[in-house]
Formats: C-alpha cells, structure tokens, sequence
C-alpha cells in the first residue's frame, strides 16, 4: 500500500458525479491515498475543470442531470486520447456501463462504491497509460533505428558512388594527360628519352573523406604512393598531425564550410615525408552543411624546382630591367605610372603612383602628343622624340618608344615607355645645325664680296690694259680689302665649326652693364617699355668691399647673351595686355666670387613647360615671330662661362631671368654661385634709366 502511495502523490483526479455526498466521501478518500483531486457537479462543469486541470484520469457517474457521463466520455475521449476514464454506475446501468467501456472507458465501478475495487480501477488506468507510454517509446527507439541504418546505408551507397565517380575522374585526367603527351611529342622522339612527361612530374593525390574525419575513397596514385588508408582518420597520412582539432585540411574545411589552400607534408606508405600543396573542396549535404571533402594533394618536389628556375628567370629580367641604360616606365589605363628602373628613379624621381605627364612634363593635363593614349588607342608600338625635364629641372632630349603589355586574353593592360636619352646626339645635331644657319646667312655676304672682288679684278686688269696704275692701284686696294674680310669670314666659320675657347678678357662690371643698357635701351623705347638699370650705389670698388670690381669674361659673346635675354623681356611686355606700361630693369650685383645679373620684366609670364624648354634650340613661345636661336646660344654661352641660370615665372605674373657668372674662369661649368636674389633698389641700389 506505500509503494501505492508513493506513485499515488503524482497522480491527478478528476470525480464529477451530481451527488454531493458521494462527491465529499470519495474525495476524501482519494486524497487520503495522496491523490491530487478536483470534483465538479455537472457535464458542463466536469469538462471545464478537465480543460483547466488535464487531469490523468477522470471518475465521472454515468447518470446525471443533462449531458450524462457518456457525453463526457466521448468529449474527453476525442480532446486527449491518453486520459482514462473509470465510469461511475448503480445496478441499473449495466447496459450503460458495457457502452462506456465500447467507448473506450478503462473500467466501470458499481455504486455503492468500495474502496478495494476503485483502487483496482485505477491501478489498471494508471498501467494502461504506462503501457501505452512505453509502446511510445519502442515505437520512437525502431523508427530512429530505422532512420539512423537507413541514413547509413544512404551514406555508404554515397560513399561508393563517390569513390566511383573519383575513380572515373582520375582515368578521364589520366586519358587526357597521355592525349596531351603524345600530341605533344609526337615528333620529338628526343624528348621521350628526357623523361616523363610534366603531367608525372607533378602526380596529384586524391582522396574523399566523409564528415567524421574518416578517409572513404582514395585514387590509385594515392594507394599506391600513399597505402591503402580507406576507413582511417583524414589527420593519419600528415607528418605532425594527431588529433581532429588540429587543423589538418579536411577538418578546416568541415568547420568553415570553404575550401583550403595550405603547404602540407604527408608520409608515404614507408614512412618518407613528400611536400605536397593541398586544396580541399567541402561538398554539402541535401541539409547545406558539408557532407563530403574531396582532398587534392600536387607533389610541389618538381614544382619547387619549376619556381627555383622561374624566379631566377624573373631576376634576370629584374636585373636586365633595372640595369638597362635608359628610362624604362610601366603605366597602366589611367596613365598612372605603376612600375619604374633604377634610371628613371634616378632622374625623375619615384612617381609611384602620380601620371606620366606629371612626372615628365611637370603638366596638370595630358600632353596633346600623349604616346600611352596612342599606344592605347592604336595598339601598337609608336615613338616620338622630346624635351623631358628631370627632377633638378634640366631638359633632357629624349626619344620615346611604347609598347602595349597585354594579358593572355590579348587586351592591353598596361604601356610600356622607354626613353632614351639624346641629349648629346641632340647638342651635336645643335651645333651642326647652327654651324649651317650661321653659313646660310654668311652666304649673301660671300656673294657681295665676290662681287666686290670681280669689280677690284675688273679695275686692276682695266688698269693694267690702259697702263693706268693709279687704277690698277685702287682696284689692288679693293681685292686686297676684301681677301682679307673673305680670310677673317673662314676662320670664324673654322672656328665655330670646332670647339671654339672664349676670349676671356678682365672687364669691369659697371662699365660692362652700362654698355648693355645703351643697347638695350632704345630698343625698349622704341617698344613703349620702360626700362631701368640697377647699380650699386659704387661701381668702381673692389668686389666685396662695396663695388662692383671686375669678372674675366668674352665681352662680345656674354654681351650678346643679355641682350637676347633682355629683347625677350621687352617682347614679353609689349605683349602684354592692358593699359599698364610694361616695365623691365636690369640689376647687377655681386660678391668675391660671382657676380649677379637680374632680367625682371612685368609681361605675359611663362608657364612650367615653357620655362624648362626656352634654352632649348629652335624652340619659341613667339610662334613665327621668333627662330628659337636667341636663348638656346644665350644659354650656352653662360655655361660656356661656367654661369648658371635660373628662371621664375608664372602666367600673368612677368618673368625673373637669374644669371650668376664667375668672376674667374673656373674648370667645367656651373662654376659660379647658385642664383641668389639680389637686394632691391632701396638696399643701397641706384636706378638708372637708359
């Protein structure tokens, strides 16, 4: 009877009969057994209380005012077939009581009611329900053993297939490995003594593996290099692998659910380590989640060896590239410059990253002459000669040639540009082609002396026929005058056609500036430009102490300079637009060791480009207006000084032409000081006009 009670005290009952009596005696009772107990008085309430309370069984009179208790069996019955019902009947019901246990009624109890044979009731309610619990059970444990063999048998029918379908894989990469190798030495029967083909040179394992890290399918490369490894762990055939968690290729690739890509070592049957580049692909499940990892293993001994020769290759071309001796530039779609050799880094800077008009032309736009939108837009190899300027602002003559980098596809990826530096070859054809101008416009004079000359010849043989000595005299006199003009004429010409020394002379400064302003004087007057000569307020001291003193220099040809300096700034001022009156001034300075010449003008002004390219021969900014012969020999006579020159300028904002020249002749050029900027008038200067 404990053991009854103690099952007793997790039981829940629900008694619904009409008699109050019967409903305070049972409950009572029931509860005295430890029974957790509910009563109601009617079907209506009964079914209420059976609602709220899910009682595990239900005690219920068959007879009652309205619906009666087989109403209530029914209701019960058909919201939860689990709950049993023990009918309450007198001796009258009988036919009553067999149709509620037709209804599936657990038992029926007669009234009056005995304790013994209620209890048998529901000992019998309570089995059923525990029976009908563990038929549950059994049930649930067959149909997820079912499930789980039939998964398996699923799964090993998959693996077979796999294997199956690996196999097939590597006989159809196999048939087609022998296709390429015969066809590709077919007519090379040298080369079949070589060796294998690079196909075995490269042999590929290929194994599958299923989601619990077991090996189920492998190739016949992998068994016989590898074993047979079917059924072991995916983590065995690696040197240093020992567990599932450490990271081995199958088991990242099962836990991220992605391929992998990693340099692994794996052991062969006897135990030899083999380097092996591994790729992994994971192959999901009809639930997403992977199911199956197909493991390729390439044998990277010969590939090793590949990578040796093709990075040696790549560093000969490096070397080629870097060493080449001229400027070499990558530049892709956009004119980016991407890739450069150690000259043109040298020369021009890292540009890294910045457009190749920026780093040759020192340009905000493209160049109207643009090579790499050519090559671009032509797709071929095009070249073009030109003045580029390095990072310490000198003109280079340069010959460009491009070339398009294209991919395997044939669409071009990038311009190659090399550039080769002529700035020699340029300087001769330079001097040349002066040499030829100078003889051109030397030429009408010839002809004027050989006139001058037929008339003296005349005039001598005239004289002499007629015994007329005073005209053989005068015509004498006139050939002797113009052989001697024709003799001075050839030397010059001999002497500039070779490396012609200057004729260096001591002159003072302030003399030597003043006979500049007297040429240069009326000439902008004539022009409506103002000009002005800066001196000193003493020119006839010694340098350093005040003065000007004096500097070695070839009058003639540095005279010569200047003046074309200074008619530039005269034309650059008339050109001028506005009603200001253009202005130029000619300040002159020095120290112990340079002396300092200053061209400013207040014209038009000149823009980057132009200033790097006005030394340049026969370059103009004054169109057909100028020949380009000015600045480019103004320029070359201050380096054959050993001067320097420097030019400020900007579009709008007039021009300041520095020239710093040594007071003696030094070896080589660019002996004179930097051009520093001289001290304005007010700092002890007196202006001049001329």
């Amino acid at each position: 009877m404990t053991d009854m009670n103690d099952k007793a005290t997790r039981r829940r009952l629900l008694l619904v009969d009409d008699e109050p009596a019967i409903r305070t005696m049972l409950s009572l009772s029931l509860k005295d057994r430890g029974y957790d107990v509910r009563t109601a008085s009617s079907f209506d309430e009964g079914l209420a209380t059976f609602r709220e309370f899910a009682p595990d069984v239900v005690l219920t009179d068959i007879k009652m005012p309205g619906p009666d208790g087989i109403e209530l069996l029914r209701r019960v019955k058909d919201e939860n077939p689990d709950t049993e019902v023990v009918m309450l009947s007198g001796h009258g019901d009988l036919e009553l009581a067999i149709k509620s246990l037709q209804l599936e009624a657990v038992d029926f109890v007669t009234k009056p009611i005995k304790d013994e044979i209620l209890q048998i009731a529901l000992r019998r309610a309570f089995e059923k329900q525990a029976m009908r619990r563990q038929i549950a059970a059994h049930t649930e444990d067959l149909e997820r053993l079912v499930q789980e063999k039939s998964a398996r048998l699923l799964e090993l029918e998959r693996e077979r297939a796999v294997g199956s379908a690996v196999e097939s894989l590597m006989s159809g990469l196999s048939d087609v490995t022998q296709s390429v190798t015969e066809s590709v030495n077919a007519d090379a029967e040298a080369r079949e003594s070589a060796g294998p083909s690079c196909f075995n040179d490269l042999p590929c394992f290929v194994s599958v593996h299923n989601r619990y890290l077991e090996i189920i399918a492998s190739n016949r490369l992998y068994r016989e290099r590898l074993g047979d490894m079917i059924g072991r762990n995916s983590w065995e055939v690696y040197s240093g692998r020992d567990g599932k968690g450490n990271g081995c290729p199958v088991w990242m690739a099962l836990q991220t659910g992605r391929g992998q890509k990693s340099r692994e070592v794996v052991l062969d049957k006897d135990g030899r380590e083999i380097q092996v580049m591994v790729h992994t692909a994971p192959i999901p499940g009809r639930d997403g989640e992977p199911e199956f990892v197909i493991e390729f293993s390439v044998d990277v001994t010969e590939v090793g060896r590949l990578q040796d020769e093709l990075k040696a290759a790549q560093q000969k071309y490096q070397e080629i590239f870097e060493a080449s001796p001229a400027f070499i530039s990558i530049h892709d779609l956009k004119y980016t410059l991407v890739e450069s050799n150690k000259m043109f880094r040298e020369h021009f800077g890292e540009g890294i990253g910045e457009r190749c008009y920026q780093v040759y032309k020192h340009r905000e736009r493209p160049c109207d002459e643009c090579l790499v939108h050519r090559t671009l837009k032509e797709g071929h190899t095009v070249e073009l000669e030109t003045v580029v300027t390095d990072r310490e602002d000198r003109p280079i003559n340069v010959l460009i040639r491009t070339s398009p980098i294209r991919n395997t596809a044939g669409e071009i990826v990038q311009v190659m540009e090399m550039a080769t530096d002529i700035t020699q070859l340029r300087k001769l054809q330079d001097h040349l082609s002066s040499i030829g101008l100078m003889i051109g416009s030397m030429s009408h004079g010839v002809k004027g002396l050989l006139t001058a000359l037929d008339g003296g010849m005349y005039r001598v043989d005239k004289g002499l026929a007629r015994d007329d000595l005073a005209l053989v005299a005068d015509g004498w006199g006139t050939v002797k005058d113009k052989m001697a003009r024709v003799r001075h004429m050839v030397l010059d010409i001999l002497s500039y056609a070779k490396a012609r020394s200057l004729n260096l002379q001591s002159v003072e400064v302030g003399a030597f500036a003043r006979d500049v302003a007297s040429i240069i004087g009326p000439r902008a007057e004539r022009a409506g430009v103002r000009f002005s000569l800066e001196l000193p307020a003493r020119t006839d001291g010694p340098a350093g102490h005040g003065g000007l003193g004096a500097f070695e220099v070839d009058d003639v040809a540095f005279s010569a300079a200047l003046v074309n300096l200074l008619e530039n700034g005269v034309d650059a001022c008339a050109e001028k637009p506005g009603d200001g009156p253009g202005s130029l001034r000619l300040r002159v300075g020095g120290d112990k060791e340079s002396v300092y010449f200053e061209i400013m003008d207040n014209g038009v002004g000149m823009d980057r480009e132009t200033r790097e390219k006005m030394f340049t021969l026969f370059f103009s900014s004054k169109g057909h207006k100028g020949t380009g012969l000015g600045t480019y020999i103004a320029g070359h006579v201050v380096e054959q000084h050993g001067g320097r020159l420097r030019v400020e300028s900007a579009p709008g904002k007039g021009t300041v032409v520095h020239v710093a020249m040594p007071r003696f002749r030094a070896d080589g050029p660019g002996a004179a000081q930097d051009c520093a900027p001289l001290g304005r008038a007010g700092d002890g200067a007196a202006a001049g006009e001329a």
